[in-house]
């Protein structure tokens, strides 16, 4: 377990910024990690944060278990369920960097298409399964990785259209899954020993003070201005990651 004060600075902000990103802001649980790599290793926090990430998925899928699209999460769960088993199969042979620079690209690449697509062309996406099915295995890849599967799967679910709350829910109950898949491969990697799951244990409580945060405040701004701080999130966080990636 770890005694550093600036550990548990960076690790309380994170689980409420994942809290609030479990919420309905999806892309802000993107920082948690990044931020936890600040003092210890990327690999050990994506380890500390899965306990807790499964916590708040329960509480997210209870606040919004009447708001999702059944067809969206089954056109993308078999795909990240592959995208967790690649990365199962890789993670002795994919370092922190890689994985940092990937998702940055990503999320940037996103952030671009977002501000500058040509007009008419929002149905390119929309209406693109096997987009969305690719979009579906690497969240599932980078998700394992360091839980960062934010912008891939946002590439392809933002462009729905989806109302606020129902896109809300839908991100809530792919990433639950998506997590409880992740917990055999992490189990057979050896990251829940003794001293993480304590870090974890100590952090829980945060976790639902978060989620109820994020729903709160999910009730109270226009679905206009949901998207574009979700659109501004990807951005930024992509902005961090590359950097971090290519100072690492």
């Amino acid at each position: 377990m770890e005694t550093e004060p600036l550990f548990w600075i960076c690790a309380v902000i994170a689980v409420l910024l994942t809290g609030i990103s479990k919420g309905g802001f999806g892309g802000v649980a993107l920082l948690a990690v990044p931020l936890m790599a600040l003092v210890i290793s990327p690999v050990r926090a994506a380890g500390i944060m899965l306990p807790i990430l499964i916590v708040m998925d329960a509480v997210s899928v209870w606040s919004y278990r009447k708001s999702w699209d059944k067809r969206l999460l089954f056109l993308m769960l078999p795909g990240a369920v592959l995208g967790i088993v690649i990365g199962g199969l890789l993670a002795g042979y994919v370092g922190d960097r890689f994985v940092l620079i990937f998702v940055g690209i990503i999320a940037l690449a996103f952030s671009a298409y977002s501000v500058f697509k040509p007009k008419g062309n929002a149905g390119f996406i929309k209406d693109n399964k096997p987009l969305g099915v690719g979009a579906s295995i690497i969240a599932g890849f980078t998700s394992f990785l360091a839980h960062a599967g934010g912008p891939p799967y946002q590439i392809y679910t933002i462009p729905q259209g989806l109302p606020k709350t129902v896109y809300a829910g839908t991100s809530v109950m792919f990433f639950a899954v998506v997590n409880a898949v992740k917990l055999v491969p992490y189990f057979m990697l050896g990251q829940f020993d003794r001293a993480n799951l304590t870090t974890s244990l100590i952090l829980i409580p945060l976790a639902p003070v978060g989620v109820l945060l994020g729903v709160w405040l999910l009730k109270r701004i226009s679905q206009e201005a949901f998207y574009k701080f979700l659109y501004a999130m990807v951005f930024i966080v992509g902005v961090k990651l590359l950097w971090d990636g290519l100072a690492f």
